[in-house]
């Protein structure tokens, strides 16, 4: 089987080494490469995906737009991690709200073993956190959230190479596509239209932290989302609203209308 083939069955391991042969066979096919960074990003494998996106760049110079942007977001994944242990503060875009600290600290009590008082802060956080009513694929909603208890009404975005976290009720419009390459299922690409009007595009880490060391190559891969004892989700990001739940590669459109009462 060709390794597009064993990923379609998602068999990552096989794929990769499926790849790889491919790769020494024809090590200046640039096209090769950016196979294999993809795959290698799907992995968790950051280092290995860093190196072969910037022999991409060496072999073909119409990849370097490409480099530079996943080159960021692969440097990001070193930092979101350190965030998720409690041993980095994110950057926050717009002005941060008291209960954002809230879950900053949190995962600071999680990584401490302290899970009971982590908790206590989410609920805290969530209850002094802005609802924002708004539309999901024009389905209305009065609130909004990812389903990963750490993260709630914040968004998890790569902007300007940079990892940020960004309060919902700051977001005025979010648009996505389908996933169409491999490295979607990693990084999304959305337009952000922001409440102050500034507009950019960003890449959302399509999958929840962890993920990438997860045994089972359907969570790798995006096609699933699965919860873990602890309650702490895997896989494909998931998002909650008061009409159900609606997985990150179905949402198109998403809108808001402004803060309303706290939730």
């Amino acid at each position: 089987m060709t390794a597009e083939e064993l990923l379609r069955a998602g068999q990552l391991d096989q794929a990769l080494a499926a790849l790889q042969d491919r790769v020494r066979s024809k090590p200046a096919d640039a096209a090769l490469r950016v196979f294999l960074f993809q795959l290698l990003a799907v992995m968790g494998q950051w280092a290995r995906a860093a190196n072969q996106l910037k022999v991409a760049g060496e072999l073909d110079a119409s990849t370097l737009p490409m480099v530079q942007t996943y080159s960021t977001a692969l440097e990001c994944e070193a930092l979101r991690a350190q965030v998720f242990a409690g041993r980095h503060t994110p950057v926050v875009l717009g002005e941060p709200g008291d209960w954002l600290a809230l879950l900053i600290q949190a995962l600071k009590l999680d990584a401490e073993g302290h899970a009971d008082a982590a908790s206590q802060l989410r609920a805290q956080a969530f209850e002094a956190a802005p609802a924002t009513s708004g539309q999901a694929n024009q389905r209305p909603f009065s609130w909004f959230a990812d389903a990963d208890p750490r993260l709630g009404p914040v968004l998890e975005v790569m902007v300007n190479g940079r990892y940020a976290w960004l309060p919902m009720h700051n977001i005025r419009e979010l648009r996505t596509e389908a996933p169409c390459d491999l490295r979607d299922l990693v990084w999304l690409p959305a337009d952000l239209t922001l409440n102050n009007g500034g507009s950019m595009v960003a890449l959302i880490p399509s999958r929840y932290p962890g993920t990438e060391a997860a045994s089972d190559d359907a969570l790798r891969l995006a096609r699933m989302t699965d919860w873990s004892e602890q309650g702490l989700p895997l896989g494909q990001r998931l998002f909650a609203d008061d009409n159900g739940d609606t997985a990150l590669f179905e949402l198109r459109e998403l809108g808001f209308a402004g803060e309303t009462d706290a939730q």
